[in-house]
């Protein structure tokens, strides 16, 4: 989600480079000196696989804005990557530390034409517009997808679908497991931008706090940015200052963030992907996305016959617990056994639907109400995607 400026050129750019200036007459849109069968003359790889009949494997191509193995979004990514990679008839390929620039769309171009993806998932946010746009309007045939919730009617290709996963729940049973889990009735946040899905985050944690102890506090502190690891280690160091004893995040890789409670034995609580490797004493749980899950269901219905183009994968999908887009993290050596019997009970009431995490009356942290007494809100309601505001409880404002 982050915007990281590599400072080489990527592999398949070279070889596009060089492939270009050959007298071989490529054009712009190139195939290379490959010995595909005539009747294959002048169609990408994306056109060709699959035209032989069953044998060719489906290649999906996999565009990460940071590196692979950082404990947080991009690895999360590559967990999903590395899944169906296991699936029978299934290659992938991958390029890592592509910023949002013009660069990942060379990259998507060179996955297509040169390794036959007819699969692009392209998983940054900045990457949707104008890059993925572009090269889904250049490529009709390939099918993109992007974690995001980007997608319009009637504005975005046809050949474009968006997920998204709701966070809310998971990290409604985090909260809780952090109040249990306190000593001092003090939490903290760190947060990358006060932005609507970071808030949802920040806010469903503090409901699942209060939700065991009432009074709790979690000061919240904004780095400003996705990806600052010195900013992220000073707020860490500043909330453990405070007296906070439970600390959790959402940035791009919560690294920093939990070895830095752990070096000052506080616990942590993570997000995007599992990092209790991080802190064996001190990792509580946390929210991880179950992109394993999620990229398998894509792949099924890819394999199966079913196209973003004609509608039979639909354009814009969302899940929370129960349709597997978000997980639980495995719970750490500090959580109880009666704090994981509660989350374990808390969560099996949110997939059945019997408990919500956004119940009113919920007030902001200003003292006003938000959601009214007597009305409870769905993690998918429309309202919740323009939340712009602090629960109560939260310490700090939006925007600053």
């Amino acid at each position: 989600m982050s915007t990281r400026r590599s400072l080489y050129l990527p592999r398949r750019q070279v070889i596009r480079g060089l492939l270009a200036t050959t007298a071989f007459g490529v054009t712009s849109r190139l195939v290379g000196c490959s010995s595909a069968p005539e009747s294959d003359a002048g169609k990408t790889g994306a056109e060709t696989a699959g035209s032989s009949g069953g044998d060719k494997p489906l290649v999906v191509g996999f565009i990460y804005v940071g590196s692979k193995d950082d404990f947080g979004f991009n690895q999360a990514h590559a967990e999903g990557a590395a899944a169906i990679a296991k699936l029978p008839g299934v290659k992938i390929v991958e390029q890592a530390n592509v910023p949002e620039t013009t660069e990942v769309q060379e990259a998507m171009r060179n996955m297509i034409e040169q390794d036959g993806a007819t699969v692009l998932v392209p998983t940054s946010f900045g990457y949707f517009d104008p890059h993925i746009v572009k090269i889904a309007g250049e490529f009709p045939e390939v099918q993109f997808f992007h974690f995001g919730a980007l997608y319009q009617e009637g504005k975005t290709p046809k050949n474009i679908g968006s997920f998204f996963g709701d966070v809310d729940e998971g990290q409604y049973v985090a909260g809780r497991v952090a109040a249990q889990t306190s000593k001092k009735g003090k939490l903290g946040f760190v947060a990358a931008k006060p932005i609507t899905p970071v808030l949802r985050n920040l806010n469903s944690f503090v409901l699942g706090a209060r939700s065991v102890k009432p009074d709790i506090q979690v000061q919240v502190i904004f780095t400003g940015d996705w990806s600052l690891p010195v900013k992220e280690a000073e707020a860490t160091n500043s909330l453990a200052d405070q007296g906070v004893d439970v600390i959790s995040m959402h940035v791009d890789s919560p690294k920093v963030v939990i070895e830095t409670a752990e070096k000052r034995g506080i616990y942590s609580s993570g997000f995007h992907a599992v990092q209790s490797s991080l802190a064996p004493k001190g990792y509580l749980t946390g929210t991880a996305w179950d992109f394993p899950s999620v990229y398998t269901q894509y792949v099924e219905q890819i394999k199966s016959g079913k196209k973003l183009m004609d509608g039979s994968i639909p354009h814009l999908t969302r899940g929370g617990l129960k349709e597997k887009f978000v997980k639980l993290a495995p719970y750490g050596a500090a959580v109880s056994d009666a704090t994981k019997k509660d989350a374990d009970a808390t969560q099996a009431k949110l997939i059945d639907g019997s408990l919500y995490v956004y119940k009113g009356e919920v007030k902001d942290n200003a003292g006003k109400a938000i959601i009214a007494a007597g009305k409870n809100l769905k993690v998918t309601d429309p309202a919740l995607d323009k939340m712009d505001w602090l629960v109560a409880g939260a310490l700090g404002k939006v925007g600053g």
